[in-house]
């Protein structure tokens, strides 16, 4: 429920990595996929973020690539970073990738040591399921979950990207405190 709030704080905030984190919270990604992205990885105009597999999380042998549905916030964050870097999104002051402390020191800046990144995940899954209108699937989708019935595993082959496509954008809407439709046709 503060998740609007908070955002209205951080877009006030200037620099890369309160951008950076903007994308993560809109995103549901983990710290390190955000804070890695690179410009090859996003097609702006499909609105997707593509995060090869040697960048997600898991053994080496098992992780496959993971397509992030970008709201239309989300492209508008990653389009103001244009320019500062020919590879990194996000880069650091030395041109690098990010510290995993950046954040930490833009939650301390805002007087908000209570929190995490990685929580910002959290949230996300907490206002899906409490809404109650997008599938359980589709959340574990989008935070690029793997699924641990092998069965269901070997049937379940597409990654529910243009089904995703709503979830983001209503979350997003709701992130920057806007009203969200979130109807059952929206989400189907």
């Amino acid at each position: 429920a503060e998740l609007p709030a908070f955002m209205k704080e951080l877009r006030a905030r200037g620099g890369t990595t309160a951008r950076c984190l903007e994308l993560l919270i809109l995103t549901a990604t983990r710290s390190i996929e955000a804070r890695g992205a690179r410009w090859e990885e996003f097609d702006l105009k499909e609105g997707v973020w593509t995060i090869p597999a040697e960048r997600m999380k898991g053994k080496l042998d098992k992780r496959k690539p993971h397509r992030v549905a970008l709201s239309p916030e989300a492209i508008k964050v990653v389009k103001g970073m244009e320019g500062l870097h020919p590879e990194l999104v996000f880069p650091s002051p030395r041109n690098k990738v990010l510290s995993d402390m950046s954040f930490k020191s833009v939650f301390k800046h805002m007087k908000r040591d209570n929190i995490t990144a990685h929580g910002f995940r959290s949230t996300f899954t907490d206002w899906a399921s409490e809404g109650g209108v997008f599938e359980p699937e589709l959340v574990e989708r989008a935070l690029a979950h793997v699924e641990k019935d092998q069965v269901r595993k070997a049937y379940a082959r597409s990654d529910l990207l243009e089904r995703r496509v709503p979830l983001m954008n209503a979350y997003s809407a709701f992130s920057y405190g806007r009203k969200q439709n979130t109807s059952a046709e929206t989400a189907a």
